[in-house]
């Protein structure tokens, strides 16, 4: 007699899309691997609206108020062992009950976290016994990993190879595994450059720079605009998410300028990236991770608070990525990026997916 489906429920949150993106796609992955296999993705930040007003005012990225809370969110969170504490043992106060009564209405083989809040209350509830069902921590960073890695939770998923000695120090007895499948769609076909251009009606003959502020438009991504078209004769490619404001606002600075296009959100980030030399992002996560994979030389510049700014340590580390702090240095590595061979990363492919993972552990 088959097995039953399995039933896996994913906490994720909004905002932007760097955790409800990898929840929609960790979702797609399970069903493929298991047809049939019932899974809910959830916003854990409608557990309580005292923990979604933290987060989106921690998330006030648009202001210089705004960017200074994040940082100190950031640091009193993951620096300040009474801070610390507090914000471990309230959040889990504050959504355990909601989120316990969630799961026993869903019955999950499994829960899932693509968002760090959501992993520190899965994981306190897992070594309290509290929680019968395996967990997952589906981690999208490169580094900065207290919040995603938690004892307590069965298994880590990480995107970068580099980010698992983070994750075994903070969580020893975890299962670490490094998949794909927790990017946009289409990254795990192989891409042609010069198709990609003619797909989307680009010149073959200059290069491309894509400017890229994730879901909300984050940083400062008119400079980013700016020394593109200055400092090169490349088409450029602004990626404003589903910020409006941001998007016309950029639009209309660029509106005479042939070789400058503004875009809102859009599901043709693949093509995009394999019509791309170099990608410039603000907000570290998943972006990065694709633009490697189709060989872009990426630059991280525009908004270098909280975990964004450890991250983009450890691209310097990892010699992922180049690091810019003003236009005069974005201006220097945006001139090294283009001068640099292209050099797609097909080590993904080879690795687990992480649809598969979760629905193995489900059973």
């Amino acid at each position: 007699m088959a097995a039953p489906p399995p039933r896996v429920l994913i906490y994720s949150a909004s905002i932007g899309e760097g955790h409800d993106g990898p929840a929609r796609q960790l979702a797609a992955g399970i069903v493929e691997a298991r047809p049939g296999a019932e899974v809910e993705i959830a916003d854990f930040l409608a557990l309580t609206p005292v923990v979604r007003t933290i987060a989106m005012r921690g998330s006030s990225f648009h202001s210089r108020i705004g960017s200074l809370a994040f940082d100190a969110i950031f640091w009193l969170a993951t620096y300040f062992p009474p801070t610390r504490w507090l914000i471990d043992h309230g959040t889990v106060a504050l959504t355990a009950r909601r989120l316990l009564r969630r799961v026993a209405a869903s019955r999950p083989d499994v829960v899932v976290a693509t968002y760090p809040g959501a992993a520190i209350v899965l994981g306190a509830l897992r070594s309290r016994g509290r929680l019968p069902r395996p967990t997952v921590s589906a981690i999208t960073d490169l580094a900065a990993l207290r919040v995603w890695a938690r004892p307590g939770i069965d298994i880590h998923l990480i995107t970068h190879p580099e980010s698992a000695a983070e994750v075994r120090e903070l969580a020893p007895a975890s299962e670490i595994t490094c998949v794909r499948g927790l990017t946009s769609p289409g990254f795990e076909r192989e891409a042609e450059p010069a198709q990609a251009r003619r797909d989307l009606g680009l010149d073959l003959e200059r290069p491309v720079v894509v400017v890229s502020g994730g879901g909300w438009a984050v940083g400062d991504l008119e400079g980013a605009v700016g020394v593109a078209v200055a400092r090169s004769d490349a088409s450029v490619i602004c990626l404003c998410g589903r910020n409006e404001q941001v998007r016309e606002r950029i639009a209309s600075r660029y509106a005479g300028e042939g070789r400058v296009r503004v875009l809102g959100f859009t599901e043709r980030i693949s093509e995009l990236f394999a019509a791309a030399d170099v990608v410039i992002h603000s907000t570290a996560g998943l972006t990065v991770l694709e633009a490697l994979m189709r060989g872009c030389r990426v630059i991280s510049y525009g908004w270098g608070h909280g975990h964004i700014r450890v991250n983009n340590r450890a691209f310097v580390r990892f010699g992922l990525a180049d690091v810019a702090g003003d236009p005069a240095e974005l201006g220097a590595a945006l001139d090294r990026a283009l001068a640099a061979p292209r050099l797609p990363d097909h080590s993904f492919a080879e690795l687990p997916d992480a649809g598969a993972v979760v629905a193995a552990l489900a059973g």
